[in-house]
């Protein structure tokens, strides 16, 4: 099936203001995106060889400005990845849409559908400029996913198809004008399939409504994320409307529970589910199972007690006792949790772990 769509569906894009940057540095705005070069995509051929021959964003390709109907998307609550930052968009062939499943699972997408995320650092140095690492693409192809993963060149004018996992040397500057040396990895086809998983499937893991139902501010107004996505054909009606949403892992506001919820939810509930890469460990880290104590692993022993002091996955009142404080805080490859998409501390969420278990009554016996 060949598509292209110059014209397709010329409703206002997402302004690129929304973009998740570390220092609140947006994205070029996509202005006007009904530019005469369209989306091309031949399901028989995908994935091409380079992101460009896709078309989804207007020259120069660097600014990411998505050409009409490359959707911008962002989760409520999203993954980590070594503190780059991300944006998200999608596209469907004309005339096709997604499907409400329920609140916990992916939409379900139509054949042709294609996912698409690309980190980047701002402040890289020695220019203080920014650098768009690779651009993952997800596409339904033949009624199951595959991966596309593109890599960008050090010109930042194209980015080429490489599925072995590719490590990305470089320093960016943090907010504090704190230098950060990073060996940003690039995941191969294989760390993909582990963190998408699902018994012998693959599954998108962030398009979830639980973590779409959100208002975000659009070139037209503020609009709630699932709404516009219906708006634009991307997604079918009647869905609910009293959907079950994750909270902002990061929001002051939420209670330290819930954050935490929040974001083992994001980051690990993909794996430590029925069907999930560490479906052999006990946790069950999804939103919908995770307001049981248990299922965080509160008062329950680890079935690897590898860390001196440490007796339970969770030691109520005691983050420096607790499995899951101790493996969040490491970078050694055979302890660190989540296993794949961080090299780094996460400073942020390992003192909202700390935290939240510090602030339990001890109960574990």
């Amino acid at each position: 099936m060949q598509v292209r769509t110059g014209t397709l569906l010329s409703l206002g894009l997402v302004v690129a203001t929304f973009l998740s940057c570390r220092k609140d540095v947006p994205l070029p705005p996509p202005g006007n995106s009904a530019v005469s070069t369209g989306v091309t995509f031949n399901i028989d051929s995908v994935p091409y060889a380079k992101l460009s021959q896709y078309h989804f964003f207007a020259a120069p390709m660097a600014n990411l400005q998505p050409v009409a109907g490359v959707l911008p998307y962002e989760p409520i609550t999203p993954a980590f990845g070594d503190y780059a930052s991300k944006v998200r968009f999608v596209w469907m062939p004309p005339g096709s849409k997604a499907h409400y499943v329920s609140d916990s699972r992916s939409l379900d997408f139509p054949e042709g559908t294609v996912l698409i995320k690309s980190p980047y650092y701002d402040e890289v140095l020695p220019d203080h400029s920014r650098r768009l690492l690779d651009t993952r693409l997800m596409i339904k192809k033949n009624g199951t996913w595959i991966f596309a993963e593109y890599v960008w060149n050090e010109e930042q004018t194209e980015a080429t198809l490489n599925m072995s996992g590719v490590n990305v040397p470089l320093t960016w500057v943090d907010g504090n004008g704190q230098p950060h040396d990073e060996l940003y990895h690039v995941p191969s086809e294989g760390e993909c399939t582990a963190c998408h998983k699902y018994f012998d499937e693959r599954t998108p893991i962030g398009t979830k409504p639980q973590n779409l139902n959100r208002t975000m501010a659009y070139a037209g107004g503020p609009m709630n994320q699932l709404a516009k996505w219906a708006a634009m054909g991307y997604l079918e009606g009647g869905y609910p409307n009293n959907i079950e949403t994750v909270a902002k892992w990061d929001d002051p506001g939420e209670t330290l529970e819930r954050r935490v919820r929040a974001y083992l939810d994001m980051n690990c509930s993909h794996c430590h589910f029925e069907g999930g890469f560490c479906s052999y460990r006990p946790m069950r880290f999804a939103w919908k199972d995770s307001s049981d104590p248990v299922n965080l692993g509160v008062c329950v022993p680890p079935q690897d007690p590898f860390a001196p002091g440490v007796d339970y996955i969770v030691h109520a009142g005691n983050a420096n006792r607790s499995m899951l404080y101790y493996r969040f805080s490491s970078t050694l490859e055979a302890v660190r949790m989540p296993l794949l998409e961080r090299t780094v501390r996460h400073e942020e969420a390992i003192q909202l772990i700390g935290d939240w278990i510090n602030a339990m009554p001890d109960t574990c016996q």
